[in-house]
């Protein structure tokens, strides 16, 4: 029997030649974001920058382990599906705010309650599966592309906090990225256009370095071997920074049944099934509390690779573990995780605007496998147009505490999903009624 070399395929297994530089396109989509979460909560929380350097160690460590799991499962655990994962920028605010009054220690001891707690959602996601038809997990899917966009344009422009912010060069580096992708994507065949993201990210590094734009001291100063610690802090446990943080997991969950729509429908052009979505929020839930052993902040799927696979059609679990050990092996070796550290923001924005908007993609084909009129289009038009204003005009909500604003005052993602469970359990189904009303 001939073993299935196809990058495509769920199952295919291609040659490292080709497995390598795929697997590098999802590293660079996802890697300053994994380790930026843990620098923001430790520069906050006065953690000293030795400590802080183990963490971004193991933060690379527990992605690699995490997405080696979504990938090929441990028992139960994980969905057998390309997902990418790494630490979530969501859980940022809730992190802080736990953080400035009971130290790091109640944030590791919240986010192990916690994660525990998504783990057992994923034992009975069967039971709930019928609130997340295609409408809605199209409209999170939506509206997780949606949100991403301005993150895209700001790596485009070169990054927040760039003293060059929307410079001629940094506009210039991310349209010739751009221009790069997209020409290899579409005018060439075989491993050109499946790395196209990966080429365009070279061309636009090689410029980026011509122009004087890449800093190498960090790969210089970078040590060659560290070893990843477990336990550097203890635990403390506190009953509301873990409702909080619990909260936070259950939109974590939503989030990661969005991801995973969008890559069964991106990737394979199919929902996904109940034993993928259940061990997928089991792997995301348990994932963040292994996370918490290595004082690692929780994690989830990255939706930027999601929009790779959308863009690409690669859906080889192989090519997503072989990225997977580039991080398990950068933990081990800094000089690698340097490696990535420096590319500059606006090379990364050049293919993150296109790969974002693939998400957005994937979520209008899911909502529109039913025709968008009577019903569906109420709830595409309540759920979006309250969830993606409130995301972006987050003052809106100013009256509320703070614990309700980090929830719903955020990317908007949540007010979408939710209302849109909302709205497909109390509207009636009869489309004929809706639709003379809508007209």
């Amino acid at each position: 029997m001939l073993k299935n070399k196809s990058p495509y395929h769920l199952d295919g297994v291609p040659e490292l030649k080709t497995a390598l530089p795929l697997g590098l396109q999802h590293i660079l989509a996802m890697f300053v974001s994994n380790i930026t979460p843990i620098i923001i909560v430790a520069g906050v929380l006065g953690i000293s920058p030795e400590q802080k350097t183990l963490l971004i160690q193991a933060s690379m460590l527990v992605a690699g382990l995490n997405t080696l799991i979504q990938a090929y499962t441990l028992g139960p655990i994980g969905a057998k599906l390309p997902i990418v994962v790494g630490t979530s920028f969501a859980f940022v605010p809730v992190a802080i705010s736990i953080g400035t009054k009971y130290g790091f220690e109640g944030v590791l001891g919240a986010a192990l309650i916690g994660g525990i707690f998504e783990g057992l959602l994923g034992l009975v996601i069967k039971r709930v599966r019928k609130f997340f038809p295609p409408i809605v997990t199209g409209v999170v899917v939506l509206s997780i592309g949606l949100s991403l966009l301005p993150v895209g344009i700001q790596n485009f422009a070169g990054g927040i906090g760039a003293k060059d912010f929307g410079s001629a060069e940094n506009l210039g580096i991310g349209l010739v990225v751009l221009v790069t992708v997209i020409f290899f994507k579409q005018f060439t065949k075989g491993i050109l256009s499946t790395g196209s993201i990966f080429i365009g990210t070279i061309v636009g590094f090689i410029l980026a370095l011509c122009l004087g734009k890449v800093n190498l001291t960090p790969l210089m100063q970078a040590d060659y071997l560290t070893i990843p610690k477990p336990f550097m802090f203890g635990f403390s446990f506190h009953l509301d920074a873990i409702l909080a943080m619990i909260l936070m997991f259950i939109v974590s969950a939503v989030e990661t049944v969005g991801d995973m729509s969008g890559v069964t429908m991106g990737g394979a052009g199919r929902e996904t099934t109940d034993k993928e979505l259940s061990g997928g929020i089991l792997a995301d839930g348990l994932g963040s509390a292994f996370a918490a052993l290595f004082s690692v902040l929780p994690t989830t799927s990255f939706s930027q690779n999601t929009g790779i696979i959308a863009m690409t059609g690669i859906m080889s679990r192989f090519v997503v573990a072989t990225g997977a050990m580039f991080l398990i092996v950068g933990a081990f070796i800094p000089k690698i995780g340097a490696l990535f550290t420096i590319v500059p923001a606006s090379v990364i924005g050049g293919s993150l605007v296109m790969v974002f908007a693939m998400i957005s993609i994937s979520g209008i084909n899911l909502i529109t496998k039913e025709p968008l009129v009577g019903r569906n289009a109420v709830i595409l038009a309540v759920s979006l147009g309250l969830g993606y204003g409130l995301g972006n005009v987050p003052d809106a909500l100013a009256i509320f505490p703070e614990s309700i604003r980090l929830i719903f005052g955020g990317s908007g993602i949540v007010v979408s999903g939710s209302i849109a469970v909302i709205l497909n359990l109390i509207l009636p189904k009869d489309d004929k009624v809706l639709s003379k009303e809508v007209a």
